[in-house]
């Protein structure tokens, strides 16, 4: 095959990988979706490509030696950069973290094949997919997930049955703040609580408010 064709189908398929990554990410609504994704590895291949075969020209086999691995390391290192982008810091909350390993590995599946191999990169794409979809399926039930949980009311009781709430559905709450204000010369109370949640619980959480406590209500569940 022409060289530029070769290096058009390694960037295509670089492109691809990082599509069908990005469509996942995409889907969970997460922080960076397809187009990053795509950009991460059809960029990732071409610094590989420029690497591997952009100063053939300059090279003297008696006189230059360069190690074409040279740039591909500081892709290594400079994609940290990027997933930095995606990790938010929330009230005591990480979030983001694993678009940021996932653009990490991206990454690393467009530097492969821009080097030309094909096969270790598209088992990777896939090996990456089976990750992040068939581990929270079958893993959804394991472990805790952080959670931002803010209300107002005007009932201080209902603040009391609330935390009696969280204990007796086995929440954890992290840290909690109160501010009040006043409509009408009558308090209102704002609480922001950050609680740790089953992950198989998360989705019943706003309907428990909703449903327990009518003179409640919800501002933001994250």
């Amino acid at each position: 095959m022409n060289l530029f064709w070769d290096f058009v189908l390694r960037l295509t398929v670089a492109g691809i990988m990082g599509i069908v990554i990005g469509l996942e990410r995409e889907y969970r609504a997460k922080e960076a979706g397809y187009r990053t994704h795509f950009l991460v590895a059809l960029g990732s291949a071409l610094l590989m490509i420029v690497s591997q075969y952009g100063f053939n020209d300059v090279l003297k086999p008696e006189l230059v030696h360069l190690d074409p691995s040279r740039i591909a390391a500081q892709v290594v290192t400079g994609i940290g950069f990027i997933g930095a982008g995606v990790i938010i810091l929330q009230k005591q909350i990480v979030r983001g973290l694993t678009t940021a390993a996932g653009i990490w590995a991206t990454s690393g599946i467009g530097l492969a094949i821009g080097a030309g191999m094909y096969e270790i990169g598209i088992t990777a794409t896939v090996l990456v997919l089976l990750g992040l979809e068939t581990l929270t399926f079958f893993f959804k039930s394991i472990g805790m997930r952080n959670m931002i949980v803010e209300f107002d009311t005007s009932n201080k009781d209902t603040l009391r049955q609330v935390s009696d709430k969280f204990h007796s559905k086995n929440y954890v709450i992290v840290s909690y703040e109160m501010n009040e204000s006043y409509t009408d010369k009558h308090p209102v109370y704002h609480v922001s609580m950050v609680i740790k949640a089953k992950r198989a619980n998360e989705e019943t959480l706003l309907l428990m408010f909703m449903q327990d406590f009518p003179d409640l209500t919800v501002t933001k569940i994250l």
